[in-house]
Formats: C-alpha cells, sequence, structure tokens
C-alpha cells in the first residue's frame, strides 16, 4: 500500500469516529431537548461527575437523591405532590442526558490517544483535536451552571444558559462534522477536490 492509500484509510478511520460523536452530539441535543420538555431537566440536584456515572441502586439512595431535590425550588413550587416514585419518573431522562454526555467524552478522548500514538492524527493536527475535547468538556460545564440557574430562587434555568449550551453543542457538531468532512473530501492546494 503506498502512502496515499495510507493517509487515505487513516484519514477515513479519523472521520468515521468523528462522525459516530457527531451522531452522539446529535442524540445529546435530542435528548436534551425532551429532557427540558418533560420537565426533567433539573431532577438531579447535586453535581457528581464521577460518581454520578452510577445510579441508586438501593431505597435508601433514591431517598437521599430525592431528599436533595425536596430542597429545589422546582419540587417546593412545583413538584411537592411527587413522591420517591414519582421523582423517579423525572430522573432518568436527566440522568441518560448526563451519561450520554460522559460516554461521548470517552468515544472522544480514546479513540484520538489511539490515534494519535498510530500516528493517524499528525502532531501539528492535535491541538485541533484537543481543542475539540476541551469544547466538549466545556458542554458539562455549561450544563451545570445552566442547571444550577434553576436552583437557586425559580423553578426555571436562564434562558441565555440554556440557548449557551444548546448554541456550544452545535458548534462543536459543526466544527467535528466539518473536520471530517475535510478529511473525507481533503482538497489539494489549487482548491480542487482530489
Amino acid at each position: 500500500m503506498n502512502d496515499l492509500q495510507t493517509k487515505t484509510r487513516r484519514d477515513r478511520a479519523v472521520a468515521i469516529w468523528l462522525l459516530i460523536c457527531c451522531g452522539m452530539v446529535f442524540a445529546m441535543i435530542i435528548l436534551g431537548g425532551v429532557t427540558r420538555l418533560t420537565g426533567s431537566g433539573l431532577s438531579i440536584a447535586e453535581w457528581r461527575p464521577i460518581m454520578g456515572a452510577l445510579p441508586p441502586f438501593t431505597d435508601a439512595e433514591w431517598q437521599r437523591v430525592f431528599d436533595i431535590y425536596k430542597q429545589t425550588p422546582e419540587f417546593l413550587k412545583v413538584n411537592s405532590h411527587m413522591d420517591v416514585n414519582d421523582f423517579k419518573g423525572i430522573f432518568w431522562l436527566e440522568y441518560y442526558h448526563r451519561l450520554l454526555g460522559r460516554l461521548l467524552g470517552f468515544v472522544f478522548a480514546l479513540p484520538l490517544v489511539f490515534f494519535v500514538v498510530r500516528k493517524y492524527i499528525p502532531l501539528r493536527s492535535v491541538p485541533w483535536y484537543l481543542l475539540l475535547l476541551v469544547l466538549g468538556g466545556l458542554q458539562g460545564l455549561i450544563g451545570k451552571i445552566m442547571v444550577a440557574s434553576g436552583q437557586v430562587d425559580a423553578p426555571h434555568v436562564s434562558q441565555y444558559r440554556l440557548t449557551a449550551h444548546l448554541a456550544a453543542a452545535i458548534f462543536v457538531y459543526a466544527l467535528m462534522f466539518w473536520t471530517s468532512l475535510s478529511l473525507l473530501r481533503p482538497q489539494d492546494p489549487g482548491g480542487r477536490h482530489e
């Protein structure tokens, strides 16, 4: 296999990985919208990036998480009729949204290391991919800040923070999609597609 064929094969592998990540970001956007529309977005009132990957397993753990939720404006002003079983109904959508975000981080970071080590991604391009990783990670932080805005006084997230969260997700999606297309359809120096 000559150098051009090897480069084309490697670029295609990286592009497919990025397109899978794009699909996951798209799913995150849809799931985030469903979470918002069902009023589930404020159900998880604690920020646990590592331990929060596991849902409550015992009745005692469910009660602990529900007790935290019962101190939020959403429970006090909107959902005070809920018991722990009702709470489980709104908990799961937000949980899956956050879980998908964590999974997306792994699906991006682990192959990135592989592609850099195996030289599928040239060293000069590594900062670009690290920027994509950081921007994706910032989504979690923006989401935390957005949710926190609805847990202070009113049971509503700031529409500005919500818009920033959605816009940032679309921006990350667009950058990954553009990068994948540039790998699948590279241009020669004269600007013509190969």
